[in-house]
């Protein structure tokens, strides 16, 4: 594709708006492309590769920007740096000048760059990654995170199986195959359009990380029995469960937010369950809630957290994310994990996961409520999908990183009330 003042103009406009806007990176880029449907598929596509490239690289980039750091400077520097356009391919967009800066900037010994700069992380940030990482496997993480993430798909077995979806897709010319891991998951290479795909509609697929599908496989719901996902958000976590339950039982949705609730309902809808009962609350120590202590078979809690492990979708949330945030994130994830554990009863298991990498979010949390519940036992979660035919390399504690296993990144523990693993399979 030729690239043109007018298509650059948009891109930095576009790169201006995300710069200066509270919001999240994905809805700012869908409220633009609204606003602006002269642009076509190529040119939305163009521009949106672009700005998430300078999000992902924005310290290191503006580091060749060598003191005058604009939004043009930054898309030029990714243009040329991260996607490789080369002088011939920029002539019709940049000037002498401009020319003369690329030049320089191309020269830049990144090896001689601070750590955190080139590693394109928030000094914070960095420090805390350093903590838990050796430098050489932090490049691995941080060069695994800044590389785009594929689209996975779950298959409802309500629906469908594995492979006469991969068979309908494949038919069509679209390039899938199997995930790693997931026994429902299917990873397409390249980026489909699906949401008017038949199988899309009629509920067959859903989209959905792989990682994200195998907190579903540690809570291993059974048909019949009582079960909550305790921060359903849009649901897709729930509709997974559902199906596991063969739709027999009863699964709450539970969340904070009535708009997340209600991107589930046509979601639902398409599934085909009847056993799911969403349900807005207060907050975790809603009356809902209090009314069901101690009466749930599996309860799956899904944290709100920073994020930080979802960064090849979401690059941005490293530069909206802060320490004095994280702690206030760490206070919210304890008391909902006690809440949430209020709802178990004996012989019941609990998973707490998270998708962030940082530890204060997740064995801290976790450490800490082990400490004062003692009527908990943690159970591995290695074993527990092991048992399931799922061989992914994880201890006690599922840790997933996209250097690893191709998922975002993603911890989880599980935890059993007062009863053996053993006994709580048996039932």
């Amino acid at each position: 594709m030729r690239l043109t003042p007018a298509l650059l103009g948009h891109t930095e406009l576009l790169l201006t708006e995300l710069l200066h806007s509270p919001f999240a990176a994905d809805s700012v880029v869908s409220r633009h492309f609204r606003q602006h449907r002269e642009l076509g598929h190529n040119d939305r596509a163009f521009a949106a590769e672009t700005v998430y490239a300078v999000l992902r690289r924005k310290r290191s980039l503006s580091a060749c920007c060598f003191g005058e750091i604009t939004a043009r400077r930054l898309v030029l520097a990714a243009l040329s740096l991260v996607q490789g356009l080369n002088r011939r391919e920029l002539e019709p967009v940049i000037d002498a000048a401009e020319a003369e800066w690329l030049a320089r900037a191309k020269a830049v010994r990144f090896d001689e760059l601070p750590a955190a700069v080139r590693l394109d992380l928030p000094d914070w940030l960095h420090e805390a990654l350093s903590s838990q990482y050796a430098a050489d496997e932090l490049q691995k993480l941080v060069d695994g995170l800044n590389q785009a993430a594929p689209l996975d798909l779950r298959v409802n077995e309500m629906k469908a199986g594995r492979d006469a979806v991969l068979s309908a897709l494949r038919a069509e010319g679209i390039d899938a195959d199997v995930c790693r891991f997931s026994p429902l998951g299917i990873r397409l290479i390249g980026k489909p359009f699906l949401s008017r795909h038949p199988l899309f509609l009629d509920g067959s697929v859903e989209v959905q990380d792989e990682g994200s599908q195998l907190l579903g496989f540690l809570l291993q719901p059974k048909r019949g029995e009582m079960v909550a996902d305790f921060c359903a958000g849009a649901g897709g976590k729930t509709l997974l469960l559902g199906a596991m339950m063969r739709s027999r039982g009863r699964l709450y949705a539970f969340d904070v937010a009535e708009k997340r609730l209600t991107r589930l309902k046509p979601r639902l809808k398409r599934s085909g369950l009847s056993n799911v009962y969403p349900a807005r609350i207060d907050s975790e120590h809603d009356i809902k809630i209090k009314r069901l202590a101690g009466k749930l078979d599996r309860v799956l809690v899904d944290a709100p957290c920073s994020g930080l492990g979802t960064l090849r979708r979401n690059p941005d949330l490293k530069w909206r994310q802060g320490p004095e945030g994280i702690a206030e994130l760490i206070d919210k994830q304890a008391s909902i994990l006690r809440a949430a554990a209020g709802l178990v009863k004996p012989g019941g298991r609990l998973v707490y996961a998270t998708c962030s990498l940082l530890d204060g979010e997740n064995d801290g949390v976790v450490d800490g409520f082990l400490a004062s519940h003692p009527e908990f036992a943690p159970v591995s979660a290695g074993e527990i999908l092991r048992g399931q035919g799922i061989a992914v390399d994880t201890g006690a504690r599922l840790r997933l990183a996209p250097h690893r296993h191709g998922t975002d990144g993603f911890f989880a523990v599980v935890v059993v009330r007062g009863q053996s693993l053993e006994r709580t399979e048996d039932r």
